[in-house]
């Protein structure tokens, strides 16, 4: 029998992000192969051609799974009903800002989503704030959107889970899914501390600590907890622009692990408010 499906919310979906981030929507990255999806794409009115060319470009796709799409500048119409978002709209950081100098300029577009996402979503509608700074815009988007459950209410860490992963795969030269159980604490910025004392890498012969196998802890507790801290900054300065991809797929990551589960003996981690 033929699944309902999931309407998903994308704000900020003109952008650099939500262009990578809707196509694996669409395709089953994030909720599944046999989910189908409607997408619904939010943004500025100064951003409307560039969405209508997104949503063009969604319907010549021929993505299977999505069985529609609402593409809209009102918040209203882009939450009614929506069972996840994703919220991805942001000022921008560019090269050389910290994510708190971006913080006052996201006040006033979380203040207004928010009281859209409270009054029209889906019951039990579970959020993942990715803009930056991440955690402080999911803070204003509780405090906006006070009867949304708090555990529904997430942001992105996994960007970074999936950079320490990524490093410590290069390092080992061994496969990234063969890698697990990173830990990265505080927030999602420069001042973050990614640690491997319980993570570990499945070899030939069982599951070997990744210390162990590193053998170079001046590596594990210096360049590597540094590439990590500042991998966003260094991508800005080689691309003049903010991670898109891997933010995106990071983000499907999330909703996926957070809504179809892990497996036994894997965790992954995400913001949360306590």
């Amino acid at each position: 029998m033929a699944k309902d499906p999931v309407r998903v919310l994308v704000t900020g979906a003109a952008g650099q992000i939500g262009y990578a981030l809707v196509p694996m929507i669409a395709r089953g990255v994030m909720l599944g192969a046999d989910q189908p999806v409607i997408l619904h794409m939010l943004d500025i009115p100064p951003a409307a051609e560039a969405l209508n060319g997104v949503k063009m470009e969604l319907v010549d796709a021929a993505f299977p799974l999505l069985k529609g799409v609402v593409a809209t500048t009102d918040a209203v119409e882009a939450c009614t009903g929506v069972n996840v978002a994703v919220m991805v709209g942001g000022f921008p950081r560019k090269e050389g800002m910290e994510r708190k100098d971006v913080m006052s300029k996201n006040v006033s577009i979380y203040k207004s989503q928010a009281s859209a996402l409270e009054k029209h979503a889906a019951p039990n509608c579970k959020v993942l704030v990715v803009a930056n700074p991440a955690n402080t815009n999911a803070l204003i988007l509780k405090e906006f959107a006070p009867s949304i459950p708090e555990k529904n209410i997430t942001c992105l860490t996994r960007l970074d889970h999936n950079r320490a992963l990524g490093q410590i795969s290069e390092r080992l030269s061994v496969q990234v899914s063969d890698v697990k159980n990173v830990i990265i604490w505080g927030n999602h910025s420069s001042s973050q501390y990614p640690d491997v004392n319980h993570a570990t890498v499945t070899t030939p012969a069982g599951e070997k600590p990744v210390r162990e196998l590193v053998a170079d802890d001046a590596w594990l507790n210096g360049e590597f907890i540094s590439t990590v801290q500042q991998r966003g900054a260094a991508i800005i300065k080689a691309r003049k622009l903010s991670s898109a991809l891997s933010a995106a797929s990071s983000a499907c990551d999330h909703i996926r692990d957070w809504v179809l589960g892990t497996p036994e003996g894997t965790f992954v981690l995400y913001g949360c408010l306590l």
